[in-house]
């Protein structure tokens, strides 16, 4: 039989060695696997006892692909009644493209064609197509004029091993996560006493290495395979093997004195899963779970030496760049304080992350995660002088005023930053105010603002440009992250660490995380919950406070109408200013579900609320017969969300939605129209039908004095 043992690109030769350590012969090594000749007997064993392939093809044509008339013979050719029954199912995988044959999907309807009238002509019956489960997997792969024919033994890719019910966010495949530790030398390159995964997620890597190190198949939980109802099946060939992987599975789990694996996560939902994970394979008396951040890490018994190996997040799939950059810092302080003489195995696909470690890799190893372009960068970390040791043991949650000594341009920022906060002291104190601007760009280098809310931080970045050295950039941040530690006297918990960049459509307002934290805020009479980590902005748009507080002045006695709502902040301040009814549009159940907690969060009157989810495009333009005496819009500058009939642009749309605002509004009645777009221009000339007062200066509040331009707002009215 020939065979050809699929695997991930980079693992070739990894899987080259894996084959002849399980006895298999016949080998070579290839683009993407390996060629094996064996009996029934080696296809069996490779696709129970691989842990790196993907898929385990039985060859059967090199067919002729010079066009599709002698492709779909020389499938026809083959005599099919030797594979699959007449009435059996069959599914079939189709790659590659050439001058004939140029879409996959037709390539596979061919190739069905083909078999299907083979076994017709031949029966009077018909194999059927099933997507899921088929009796047949059949693997065509084509190369310029010639398509490699296989069926497809392992089913399922061989990766799915059958144990992972749960996952967490971008998990690494199991087979990779197998690649990545060969690389690092386990489990018997290097006499290591432990293995410790610091941010280990879903366990993936202990899991995979528990397999490894008890000598567990790990098809061993897989329930079907792509051979079970394929017609050259010998089942007591099969048994015999896999029975005599479940005894080596029994004296593995009986054996003792293993090194000890601990997984470290800051999510203790996600250690839940690999703790299940675990025992799903009943490999859960090998491998430990704890819940412990990075910052707060000490490694178990560090005399003993051991790997450390991990899967930090990376690219743009679980976070943004700055916060990432800071946890691979951390990792790389981490690592000299406290993994001396460790084998350290670090995978990224973005060496500009690794290099913030400030750890020089000795070995660098080129995979692919998925369709990343990936590094394992390997390290043995040695002592360094001027870096102290066992840091776990001091006090990490607090960044006192005396640890670290700052640059010179850090010590300029801290002079502003507490200049800005005496400046800001009395009148915040005065109007009963939480959540303020303490910091926006005043010094160019460190293009940052700094925003206060309560007892919390966050920081937002502004996305330096592309011509900025990102490790320098890195630097000025952690500069900044140091900073506003000392000033407040807080720990890295209170401090969030965001990116400002251009939106695209409804970017902002889309959940980043799933943290769920909350937070209560005052501002002057009336309370919000924020939320500082799950989405881009917080609940509640600080710029438009002076807003608010004029809503509020004016709403008693009058019908209050708020489009594009958001979080309804507006909202509470019209009802807490006396307003008989208000109205809130938007377009997303979540803010309106936030907003309906505004409210109770101040005990208002539920009754006199009402919250619209609508595109307020399409609610101004239906016919309605209510009026209102106070109606505020702040439109989005853009917006494509997928809810909405047509993408919005104020600058292009703001006459239209002026218009249809002020048809709603009773003579008399007052609409402040407002938005963020730096470069706005009002058409005054088409709205030259009603009386409008810029009053953008009038509403900055003493925070955003230095940054005039951070929104636009309008009085507008009926002309007399």
């Amino acid at each position: 039989m020939k065979l050809f043992v699929t695997c991930p690109k980079g693992v070739e030769s990894l899987l080259l060695a894996e084959l002849k350590s399980i006895g298999i012969e016949g080998l070579k090594e290839t683009q993407a696997g390996v060629q094996v000749e064996g009996d029934l007997a080696t296809a069996y064993t490779i696709c129970l006892w691989s842990r790196l392939a993907n898929r385990v093809l039985l060859l059967l044509k090199e067919a002729d692909a010079t066009s599709t008339e002698a492709l779909y013979n020389d499938i026809k050719s083959i005599n099919w009644l030797e594979h699959i029954r007449a009435e059996g199912t069959l599914a079939v995988d189709f790659n590659g493209r050439n001058e004939s044959i140029n879409n996959t999907h037709f390539g596979a309807l061919k190739v069905k064609d083909a078999i299907v009238d083979s076994v017709r002509e031949e029966t009077g019956s018909r194999p059927s197509v099933a997507k899921q489960y088929p009796d047949l997997r059949i693997n065509v792969h084509l190369r310029r004029t010639t398509a490699q024919v296989a069926i497809d033994l392992s089913g399922e890719s061989l990766h799915r091993r059958g144990y992972r019910l749960q996952t967490g966010a971008a998990p690494l495949k199991e087979n990779l996560a197998v690649a990545l530790l060969m690389r690092a030398g386990w489990p018997n390159q290097g006499d290591f006493k432990q293995l410790v995964d610091p941010m280990c997620g879903s366990g993936t890597l202990i899991t995979e290495a528990a397999l490894m190190m008890a000598d567990i198949a790990p098809g061993l939980l897989r329930r079907r395979w792509g051979f079970d109802r394929w017609c050259q099946h010998q089942p007591s060939i099969w048994q015999e093997i896999y029975q005599d992987a479940k005894q080596r599975r029994e004296a593995g789990l009986n054996r003792e004195g293993y090194p000890r694996l601990t997984g470290f996560d800051a999510d203790s939902n996600v250690l839940q899963r690999a703790n299940n994970n675990a025992q799903a394979l009943g490999v859960e008396s090998l491998v430990h779970f704890e819940r412990c951040d990075l910052a707060s890490l000490s490694l178990p018994s560090p005399e003993d030496k051991g790997l450390l190996i991990t899967n930090p997040p990376y690219g743009e799939r679980l976070g943004d760049r700055s916060s990432l950059r800071f946890l691979y810092s951390q990792l790389g302080d981490f690592l000299k304080a406290q993994a001396h003489h460790w084998r350290v195995g670090v995978f990224t696909s973005n060496p500009e992350l690794g290099k913030v470690m400030g750890l020089r890799a000795d070995k660098l190893y080129k995979l692919f995660n998925g369709a990343l372009p990936s590094q394992l960068l390997l390290f043995t970390v040695y002592p360094q002088e001027g870096v102290p040791q066992n840091s776990a043991d001091s006090d990490s949650d607090v960044v006192h005023q005396d640890s670290a000594p700052l640059s010179e341009g850090a010590l300029m920022l801290e002079n502003r930053l507490k200049k800005n906060l005496k400046q800001l002291s009395k009148w915040v104190k005065r109007e009963s105010i939480e959540a303020y601007r303490v910091y926006d760009a005043d010094l160019p280098e460190y293009a940052v603002a700094i925003d206060r809310y309560a007892d919390q931080i966050v920081v937002q970045e502004y996305a330096p440009p592309a011509k900025v050295d990102p490790v320098k950039a890195f630097k000025r941040l952690q500069d900044v992250m140091a900073v506003v530690g000392r000033v407040f006297a807080l720990g890295t918990d209170s401090i969030v660490l965001k990116q400002r960049k251009r939106q695209q459509g409804s970017d902002q307002y889309q959940r980043q995380t799933e943290q769920g934290e909350t937070l209560t805020v005052q501002e002057h009479v009336c309370l919000f919950e924020v939320n500082l980590r799950d989405y881009l902005d917080t609940g509640l748009f600080l710029d438009h406070r002076p807003v608010r507080q004029q809503i509020q002045s004016l709403a008693k006695g009058k019908r209050f109408l708020n489009l594009f709502c958001y979080t309804a902040t507006a909202s509470v301040h019209a009802a807490a200013g006396g307003a008989i009814s208000t109205t809130s549009v938007d377009m997303s159940a979540t803010y309106l579900d936030w907003a309906r907690r505004n409210f109770e969060l101040n005990k208002l009157d539920a009754k006199r609320a009402d919250f619209v989810q609508a595109d307020c495009i399409q609610w101004l333009d239906r016919p309605r017969s209510e009026t209102f005496d106070l109606i505020f819009m702040d439109p989005p500058t853009f917006s494509n969300s997928k809810r909405m009939s047509d993408i919005l642009d104020v600058q292009r749309d703001h006459v239209m939605l002026i218009k249809g605002a002020m048809a709603l509004l009773e003579p008399g009645g007052l609409l402040i129209f407002s938005n963020n777009y730096r470069r706005f221009k009002l058409d005054y000339e088409q709205l030259d039908a009603f009386e409008i007062v810029d009053t953008s200066h009038r509403t900055i509040d003493p925070d955003f004095k230095r940054n005039s331009k951070i929104h636009y707002s309008f009085e507008i009215r009926h002309k007399a």
